[in-house]
Formats: structure tokens, sequence, C-alpha cells
């Protein structure tokens, strides 16, 4: 086990880097809020400076009015580019935490009879809102301290100064301190809530593919098929059912753990002849569907159906799966020459309300390819084509 790192609030690195995701829309929603919390303390420090109130005087207004308009126009970007993560969050974070330590600091010199108050606040809340590593806010609240100390010794006098450096030490302690304890229950939380969707995702993957054939089961293939359906009505859809020839035969002669086989080479041959490829599988359903993907899903023992979507030409669709019977027949394994299957064809109507209207009709063209000699290809309708072994 790698050694726990102070840097990564007390968790590993990879740990840390596994909740990334989590902690940028944890940090781009606080400074959201930090953003528009700014907007109306800035607005308020405008109106004290037009009313020469609060140690205010009418000269700060410019300062405040430009940071007024520029974190409006800064808001405005954050909203656009609402999506936009990596460098462009990490810019907008830290030009987030500058103006806020140097509004703090402008509010401060504006007060120059007056021991810091905003800043001090300042000071814990960015403490208390971003996740980046200990070292880096440490660093950070160092140099901003250290900033905000320079300008008040040049603008204040040393009675006032001198109460500025007992504060900020004390927050700036308490604050390190709050950050480190805070963002480690944030990641702690992270971790937590990581834990329960990968199991809630295992559950899921287990519930929707078959574990023998990473085809998807009988159940959530007719619910996808039942989705594309009632969007695609007018699209060039086809549905296909697959059975093996002589499966029992094969399980009688060669025993089950060969028929196990067979069936997971069926299984490898639809994925790859279609070019079905998961991904991440666990959002793969749902991909499949709004992205027009093919699927196929494992009815039990030795059937297969599968959905092939965009295409243009019954051709195209004959190609596709006498490429699969030539992959299957081909072959060779332990006392096994070739796997022969049988293949019936429909193509999903405009009218068809319900999956069970379109297999039906493949089913027909299944029982055909059975009856006229096995190992072959019949579309519904349009008779039967044959990729004998």
């Amino acid at each position: 086990m790698k050694d726990k790192s102070l840097n990564y609030y007390g968790y590993e690195k990879t740990t840390y880097d596994d909740c990334g995701s989590l902690i940028a829309v944890m940090n781009r929603r606080h400074m959201e809020i930090l953003n528009i919390w700014f907007i109306i303390i800035t607005a308020i420090y405008l109106f004290f400076s037009w009313q020469n109130s609060y140690g205010f005087s009418e000269q700060n207004a410019p300062f405040f009015l430009v940071f007024l308009v520029g974190e409006i126009i800064f808001e405005v970007i954050v909203i656009r580019f609402s999506g936009a993560q990596g460098r462009f969050l990490v810019l907008s974070i830290y030009f987030n935490i500058i103006t806020l330590f140097i509004f703090g600091t402008i509010c401060s010199a504006a007060q120059p009879y007056m021991a810091a108050t905003i800043y001090l606040v300042i000071l814990a809340i960015i403490a208390l809102s971003y996740i980046g590593t200990m070292l880096g806010m440490t660093v950070t609240l160092l140099i901003a301290c250290t900033a905000f100390l320079i300008v008040s010794y040049l603008v204040k006098p040393g009675s006032i100064f001198k109460q500025d450096v007992f504060n900020v030490l004390i927050v700036l302690m308490l604050s390190v301190v709050l950050h480190y304890t805070f963002q480690r229950m944030h990641i702690r939380q992270f971790i937590t809530y990581r834990e329960s969707t990968r199991m809630q995702q295992e559950l899921e993957i287990k519930s929707s593919f078959d574990a023998l054939t990473s085809l998807l089961n009988r159940g959530r293939f007719f619910s996808m098929a039942g989705e594309v359906i009632r969007q695609e009505r007018n699209a060039f859809t086809v549905l296909g059912l697959m059975d093996l020839d002589r499966f029992k035969q094969i399980n009688d002669t060669l025993g089950h753990q060969m028929g196990d086989k067979v069936i997971q080479m069926a299984g490898k041959t639809i994925l790859e002849e279609l070019k079905i490829d998961y991904g991440d599988k666990w959002s793969f359903p749902e991909r499949a569907i709004s992205e027009g993907m093919n699927f196929a899903g494992r009815l039990g023992g030795d059937e297969f159906v599968v959905i092939i979507r965009n295409m243009n030409s019954e051709e195209e669709i004959r190609q596709i799966f006498e490429r699969m019977l030539s992959s299957l027949n081909g072959v060779r394994m332990e006392g096994l020459d070739g796997i022969h299957a049988s293949i019936g064809v429909t193509r999903i109507r405009p009218e068809d309300n319900d999956v069970d209207l379109a297999y039906s009709r493949a089913d027909e063209a299944l029982y055909i390819s059975k009856e006229s000699g096995r190992n072959q290809i019949t579309f519904d309708n349009n008779g039967n084509g044959g990729s004998g072994s």
C-alpha cells in the first residue's frame, strides 16, 4: 500500500485523483456561489462609497465599480462555459481567489484607521471553499496574507498594523487547519459516493448483461428494442434472430463445457461483426439508444437476437449476417468442425407498435431457415439465401 500524503489530505494520490471529477464539480459550484456573493458585497461597498459612509469615501467608488463590472462579466463567462473543465476551470478558480484577495486588501486600505474585517472573512471562506492540494492552498494563503500585511504596513498606523498582523496570523492558522479538516471530510464523502456508485453500476451490469457471453440479457435487450422501435419508425433498422444448429448434439457428444465455449464464441462473433464496443459497459444501454448503435442479446440457451441500425439496404444487412455465418463456420475447436447457425431477419416497419410484432416475423423467418436446411439466412417475405458451410 502506498503511503498516505498530507498534501492530499491524508489520502493516497491515486485515491485523490480518483475523486478528481467530483472535486472539480464542487470547486465549480463554490466558485459560482462566491462570484454571486462577491457581486453583492461589491455592490454594497460601492453604495457605501457613494454615500461616504462606514469609513469609505467617494474616491473609492471607481475601484469598486471596476470590480463590480469585472465580476459580472466573469460570472457571465463562467455560466457561458459551464461545461468547461481542466485548465479553464483551474484558471477560473485562481482568478476568483486572486480577485477576492485583491478586493479584501483594497477594502482594508480604504479604511486605514480600522482593522481589517472583510479580508479575514475572505481568507476563511476561500480556505473552506476550494480543494486543491494542501501545499498549494497553504502557499496561496501565505502569499496573499504577506501581500496584505505589506499593504497594511504601508497605509495604516503602526497600532492598526499590529492588530492586522495579530488577526491575520490567528485567522490564517485557523484557515489552514479548517481547510485540511473540511476538505479531508469532503474527499471522504467523495470516496463513499464513488464506492456506492461503483456498486450500483456493478449491480446494473449484472442485471443487464449475460454472464457467459457479455451480450445483453433478454429483459434489457427487449427494453432497449422497444425504445428503438418507438423512436425510429421510418429508419432502416432490422431485427435478427440466430439459433445455433444442432446445439443439443454438441452438448451430448462433446459435453456442456464445450457447449459453453460454443455459446461464448457465438457471442464474441456477434460483437465483432456488429462492431459493438461497450466502452463504459454501465452506460452502454443508454448510449446505444441515443447514439444509434447496434446491440445484441442472448435470449437463453443457444438463441441470440440483434438490432442493426442505420443501414441503407437489405443487401448491406445480408452481407453482415453472411460474414457472421462465415466466421462461425470457420471456428475450429477440439471435436468441432465449425459452428453452424440459422438466422431469420425482419425490417422494423412503421406500423410496428411493439417489438413482439417484429420478433414474430423474424422467428418465422428463422423457422424457414431451419426447414430449408439450416446454416442460412432468411429475410421475412423475401425468400431465403444460403450461406452454407
